[in-house]
């Protein structure tokens, strides 16, 4: 990845994205290694084969809005950056911010989530292969070199390829989706026609002890977190080589293929057990004391119906959903890492794209802040896998709340529905989140609720020092609501982790007490029915613990309420005061010839160029162009003063066109300013050429013509904006006489 390759490099990613391949990319992030192991561990362990497949139905029926939600915002704005572009263009910068910082975890989490699973999934079926060069144990977890080097090559050949072969990449990926999708089906209908002539049961529907809607509620829950990815396409939307209009049929077929899968994995894992147990359950309620394929049901299922066959098809499967989810997160992080870089988000680095179109930076530095995540043990990782439920919820309730928004502004009432439902869903998971304990789920481990406040603090900060840092134009901090909101809910999960810390720690005391008590009554042989006792007690206990957090989070929900409804009043005030002051302002800073800006904002911008200067800013980097239209005076004299302002227009439209990034100022009758800073700084050599070009041409043909000089600031020499106008005002009037000496040359 050398800084050579960004020599010729396009300014815009270029597409290479195919209907097909833009799916492959959707079902590739939504359903990796994690399909062949939650519908066991998570969906049927938790849920029952009925509760999994009712629920799962709810929660891809309530994707379907989402999706409806995506495709709505896509065609309306199709750039890269996704759910960060649509929240900045509906809700501002501040909420864009928290929407893409939680987004960029919830991607990351994937990413290493299917990174590290090579190694335990060779680890079950080569044995200990890799378990060479123990490191040490972290949170139980044994590190090895050796499965770490194998993750840390994964990362690097994916940051690699996709780097620099993305066109390669997305064939790759369409190979890799077709074939997982095929070889699932194919187990799945064989064990379907065969199950019948077996003696296995689908018994029990239900889980014993729980209440059914509960269980089917447990699944919706989940649903969010088997699904999230499904939505990375938005990030590519640049990318696509095709109309827009069918990005909802991509989502579409992605969703119903992802929904299909995991219920064929569903009930390939029920389809057969080894004898020894009496149902389905019985087998996954034990597998930790299974070894290789016996280890995961819809391996065991698909040896029993295929034998070898049926492992080799499930293996390729696997190896298919962890290379095409490593693909479809990384390329979905590059991407929204680009977006926000354009608004000085993040590292300016991460803008910059090669010769393929690819923003080579931005994936360097995902594969290198990738390579620690080996070395940190699988348990963290599954509390980080966790928080990508959190980062649904927030995701799909921003996405769903600015389609909303825009809906209602363009009375598009399909989607201001949709846009309700999505913000209604968001709402009951968000809860289902923050009150496991009341709402009786098990979302997340109780860890991963601290590393979600945590993560957030990491954002508080990372906004305070980085981002207010560079924000000369104020476009953040100013939403301060939000900021409340987001300490609120990471106090609420604080408060969460402790409680369900505590619980955690009560049910193992009670389990102990209860072994305790067990070998007591079997060397006495007396049993005073204690054990009854301590049920009771423990029950007790749940409900005073249930009744005291809803109490809590009561009480903090109305000081909460109170305060957003005190902020927003005084919120609404001051906004009135400055609408009144912007529209004085707005007129003594725009020219009314032209509309564009006027000698009383250039001061003013000089002014905080000149405290920037002052203040030694690191990085500062800005240009600037001064130009003079040529040959006013003699449109005034000769056709008056109305050709005259026509003429001036004729000027300022051009000079808008060629710098349309960058704000323009006319100082002068005749004058005009430019200040490039960002994408037109960069890109400085190729506007003023383009600028001259057309010049050149209105020299022959008779139109507008204009001198132009551009003078870059100099942070060793330049002590002030002054300096700089001058140097480019001195250039100027050196292409005014050679623009007098080509308009000679040409009458000649």
């Amino acid at each position: 990845m050398e800084a050579s390759s960004t020599r010729n490099a396009p300014n815009t990613l270029t597409p290479y994205l195919s209907p097909l391949g833009a799916w492959a990319l959707s079902i590739g992030a939504a359903v990796g290694w994690g399909s062949l192991v939650v519908t066991s561990t998570s969906f049927l362990g938790e849920a029952g084969l009925a509760g999994s497949i009712v629920g799962l139905l709810i929660g891809v029926v309530a994707m379907v809005f989402i999706a409806r939600n995506y495709s709505f915002m896509m065609n309306l704005y199709p750039d890269s950056g996704g759910i960060y572009t649509y929240v900045k263009l509906t809700f501002g910068y501040d909420r864009a911010y928290l929407a893409s910082w939680f987004l960029i975890l919830t991607y990351l989490a994937m990413f290493w989530a299917n990174a590290t699973s090579l190694p335990l999934f060779v680890s079950r079926f080569f044995g200990n292969v890799l378990k060479f060069g123990y490191l040490y144990t972290v949170f139980g977890y044994d590190v090895y070199a050796g499965e770490a080097l194998l993750t840390i090559a994964a990362i690097i050949i994916v940051g690699i390829v996709c780097a620099r072969g993305k066109s390669l990449a997305a064939k790759v990926m369409i190979l890799l989706a077709l074939t997982f999708t095929l070889c699932i089906t194919i187990c799945f209908v064989v064990a379907m026609a065969n199950h019948g002539h077996s003696w296995f049961s689908y018994e029990p529907f239900f889980l014993h002890g729980k209440n059914p809607v509960s269980q089917i509620m447990v699944a919706v829950y989940m649903t969010p977190w088997a699904f999230i990815g499904f939505e990375s396409i938005s990030h590519s939307t640049e990318e696509m080589k095709f109309g827009k209009d069918k990005s909802l049929r991509i989502l579409m077929a992605s969703l119903v293929v992802g929904a299909l899968l995991y219920l064929f994995l569903t009930l390939l894992s029920v389809s057969a057990y080894p004898s020894r147990y009496p149902n389905w359950f019985a087998y996954i309620s034990n597998l930790d004391s299974h070894e290789g394929y016996a280890s995961i049901p819809a391996f065991y299922a698909a040896k029993f119906y295929l034998g070898d066959v049926g492992v080799a098809l499930l293996t390729f499967s696997l190896l298919a959903l962890v290379i095409t989810s490593l693909v479809a997160d990384i390329v979905a992080v590059s991407r929204l890492l680009r977006a926000g870089a354009l608004d000085d988000i993040f590292p300016e680095h991460c803008i910059e794209l090669n010769k393929q179109g690819t923003p080579e930076k931005a994936l360097l530095f995902i594969v290198l802040i990738s390579l620690i995540i080996p070395f940190v043990g699988r348990t963290a990782i599954g509390w980080i896998v966790d928080v990508t439920t959190v980062g649904a919820i927030i995701v799909y309730g921003f996405v769903s709340a600015s389609a909303y928004k825009v809906a209602k502004e363009r009375d598009a009432k399909v989607e201001r529905v949709t846009g309700v439902v999505g913000m209604i869903m968001a709402v009951v998971l968000g809860a289902a989140v923050l009150l496991p304990t009341v709402i009786n789920t098990a979302v997340m481990a109780p860890e991963s609720y601290m590393l979600f406040a945590v993560w957030s603090i990491i954002g508080f900060a990372y906004f305070r020092i980085y981002i207010l840092e560079k924000d000369t134009e104020r476009r953040f901090g100013n939403f301060a609501i939000v900021w409340v909101v987001l300490l609120s809910v990471t106090l609420l999960m604080s408060i969460t982790w402790m409680e369900q810390t505590e619980q955690k720690a009560t049910k193992q005391l009670i389990n102990d007490v209860t072994i305790a008590y067990r070998e007591q009554v079997k060397a006495t042989g007396v049993d005073l029915g204690g054990e009854s006792i301590i049920e009771e007690q423990f029950a007790a206990l749940s409900n005073t613990s249930k009744r005291d957090t809803l109490v809590v989070m009561a009480l903090f929900g109305v000081s909460l309420g109170i305060m957003v409804s005190n902020f927003t009043y005084v919120r609404k005030r001051e906004e009135e005061s400055y609408q009144r002051l912007g529209q004085v302002q707005t007129v003594a800073y725009t020219d009314s010839l032209t509309g564009v800006k006027s000698k009383h904002a250039f001061v003013d911008w000089e002014q905080k160029l000149d405290m920037r200067i002052g203040e030694r800013e690191e990085g500062l980097e800005f240009a600037i162009v001064v130009l003079d239209v040529n040959g006013l005076k003699h449109v005034n004299d000769t056709l008056g003063h109305k050709a005259g302002d026509r003429y001036i227009k004729a000027a300022c439209q051009l000079i808008c066109r060629i710098f349309d990034h960058s704000p323009v100022f006319r100082i002068g009758g005749d004058e005009f300013t430019v200040i490039l800073e960002r994408n037109d700084y960069q890109n400085r050599d190729e506007l003023i050429q383009q600028f001259r070009t057309e010049v050149e041409e209105n020299l022959r043909t008779g139109d507008v013509v204009i001198s132009e000089g551009v003078s870059l600031f100099d942070a060793t020499t330049d002590g002030n904006v002054q300096v700089v106008f001058e140097r480019a005002d001195n250039l100027m009037y050196e292409r005014k006489m050679q623009l007098k000496a080509m308009g000679a040359t040409t009458r000649d």
